[in-house]
C-alpha cells in the first residue's frame, strides 16, 4: 500500500460524498512522499491541519493543481505559493481574511511570482480591499472563476482590466449588467461565460443579469461559443442580436429563472429566440430553453438544429407535437431532459427509433403514464426503462422516466422506489 501511495500523481475529491472526519488526513502522507501533482480538496468543510499541508506542498515540486478549502487563511496561502511557484491552477480558500500592511505585500508578492499560472478559482467571500493582489498574476489567466465570490460591478471591472487573455469565465449575477459591460470592453478573447445566481430562490431581488449584459457580452466577445446564463428577464430582439453578434455557439443554455416568462416587453412567447439560436448557430450541440415556450420552438429545433446532441426543457411546451418534432428533426440527438411539460405517452413513443442511438431519456413531472412505459419498454426489449414512483403519486402516472441503453442489461442496484420494466 505505501508502495503505491509513493506513486500517486493525482487526488481529487471535488463532487464526491466525502464523510468529512477532519483534516489530520494530510498528515498520512509519509515524509518521503513527493510525487503528487493534482490536489484537491476544496469541497471538504471541516478545517485541516496546515502544517501537514504545507510541508506535502512543499516536497511535490512537481504539483500544479492545488484546490484549497475555505478553511485556509489568506496568511496560510501565501506561505504555501512561497513553496510552489510553479502552480498552473489553483484554487484559493477563504479570501476575507483580515491582513496587516507586511501581511498584504507577501501575498502579492507570492502571487506575482508565479508565472506559470492559468486558472484561478476559490475566492471565498472575497474582500475588494485585497483582489489588488491578484493582478499581477491575472495578466496570465485563461480561466477565471469567481462563481464563490459575490462580486459588485466596480470590482470585476477592476479586476477584469488586468486579464488580457481571459477565455473562460464564471462569475455571481451580483456583478449585475454593469460588470457583464465591462467583461465585453475587457475580454475580446472569451469562449466561455457562465452566470450564475446568487440566490435563485429570492423572487423579490432586485439585484441581478438582465438581458442588457448578455448583449453587451455579445457586442465585445466574438469568438463566445459557450454560454450559461442565469437571468430574471429575457427578450426576443436581444437573443436574436446576441446570435447575430456569436454566430458560432456550439453550447447555449438560456436560463430564465421565473417559469413560464414571456418576452417582459412585448409579452409574447420566447419562440423567435430560441429560433434565432437554431437558425444562426448551426454548430449548436447543446440547448437549454426557458421561459414561456410553445410547439413553435420545437419545431424550429427539429427543423434547424441538426447538430444538436443535448437538449434541456422545462416548463415549456403545448402539447406532444413538440417533442415528435425534436425527436424527427435532430438526427444527432444523445441526450433528452425533460421535466414539467404536458408531453405524454405520443411524445414518449414517438423516439422508438431514436432511442437505441441515445445516450439518455430523462422526463419528469410531464403527462406519461405506466402503460405508455410498458409500451416502450416491450417494443425496445434492449433499452432499459426504469420509472421512479413519488409517494402518493396517481398509479397510472409514471413520475419520472429514465430511458437508456446498455449492453449490461437492467441494472441490479436500484432501490425499491425505481421499478424496471
Amino acid at each position: 500500500m505505501i508502495e503505491e501511495e509513493m506513486n500517486l500523481t493525482e487526488l481529487d475529491i471535488q463532487e464526491n460524498g466525502i464523510d468529512d472526519k477532519g483534516g489530520s488526513w494530510l498528515s498520512c502522507f509519509p515524509e518521503s512522499f513527493t510525487s503528487l501533482e493534482v490536489l484537491n480538496f476544496a469541497n471538504l468543510s471541516s478545517d485541516i491541519n496546515f502544517d501537514a499541508l504545507e510541508r506535502l506542498v512543499g516536497r511535490c515540486k512537481s504539483m500544479r493543481v492545488l484546490k484549497l478549502n475555505r478553511s485556509v487563511s489568506l496568511e496560510q496561502l501565501q506561505r504555501l505559493l512561497v513553496n510552489a511557484p510553479q502552480l498552473a491552477e489553483l484554487g484559493t480558500g477563504s479570501f476575507s481574511e483580515e491582513l496587516t500592511f507586511r501581511q498584504y505585500v507577501e501575498l502579492e508578492s507570492a502571487l506575482s511570482n508565479c508565472q506559470n499560472m492559468h486558472t484561478l478559482y476559490g475566492l471565498w467571500d472575497a474582500k475588494g480591499i485585497y483582489l489588488p493582489a491578484l493582478y499581477p498574476v491575472c495578466t496570465h489567466l485563461t480561466f477565471l472563476n469567481l462563481s464563490y465570490a459575490a462580486l459588485r460591478s466596480d470590482e470585476l471591472a477592476k479586476l477584469l482590466a488586468h486579464c488580457p487573455r481571459l477565455k473562460r469565465l464564471w462569475v455571481l449575477d451580483t456583478v449585475e449588467d454593469k460588470g457583464l459591460e465591462a467583461v465585453g470592453l475587457n475580454c475580446p478573447l472569451l469562449e466561455e461565460l457562465r452566470v450564475f445566481p446568487a440566490d435563485p430562490f429570492d423572487e423579490e431581488i432586485i439585484h441581478g443579469v438582465t438581458e442588457a449584459g448578455f448583449v453587451a457580452v455579445s457586442f465585445g466577445c466574438p469568438r463566445l461559443h459557450y454560454v450559461l446564463y442565469f437571468c430574471r428577464q429575457m427578450t426576443n430582439a436581444a437573443v436574436a442580436t446576441i446570435v447575430q453578434n456569436c454566430p458560432d455557439f456550439t453550447h447555449f443554455r438560456l436560463c430564465i429563472m421565473n417559469p413560464g416568462q414571456p418576452d417582459y416587453i412585448t409579452n409574447e412567447p420566447m419562440d423567435e429566440a430560441f429560433g434565432a439560436v437554431v437558425k444562426t448557430c448551426t454548430k449548436l450541440q447543446r440547448l437549454s430553453v426557458s421561459g414561456r415556450l410553445t410547439d413553435l420552438t420545437f419545431e424550429y429545433i427539429g427543423r434547424y438544429a441538426k447538430n444538436l446532441e443535448t437538449l434541456s426543457v422545462a416548463f415549456a411546451g403545448s402539447s406532444d407535437w413538440g417533442m415528435q418534432c425534436v425527436m424527427g428533426g435532430c438526427s444527432k440527438l444523445r441526450k433528452l431532459e425533460i421535466r414539467d411539460c404536458p408531453f405524454g405517452n405520443a411524445a414518449l413513443l414517438s423516439g422508438l427509433e431514436k432511442y437505441e442511438s441515445m445516450r439518455s431519456l430523462w422526463m419528469s413531472a410531464c403527462n406519461v403514464t405506466m402503460n405508455g412505459c410498458r409500451l416502450l419498454a416491450r417494443e425496445m426489449p434492449r433499452l432499459n426503462v426504469e420509472v421512479m414512483k413519488e409517494d402518493g403519486s396517481d398509479d397510472s402516472q409514471a413520475d419520472k422516466v429514465y430511458v437508456y441503453r446498455s449492453i449490461a442489461g437492467p441494472r441490479r442496484d436500484a432501490p425499491p422506489s425505481v421499478l424496471t420494466l
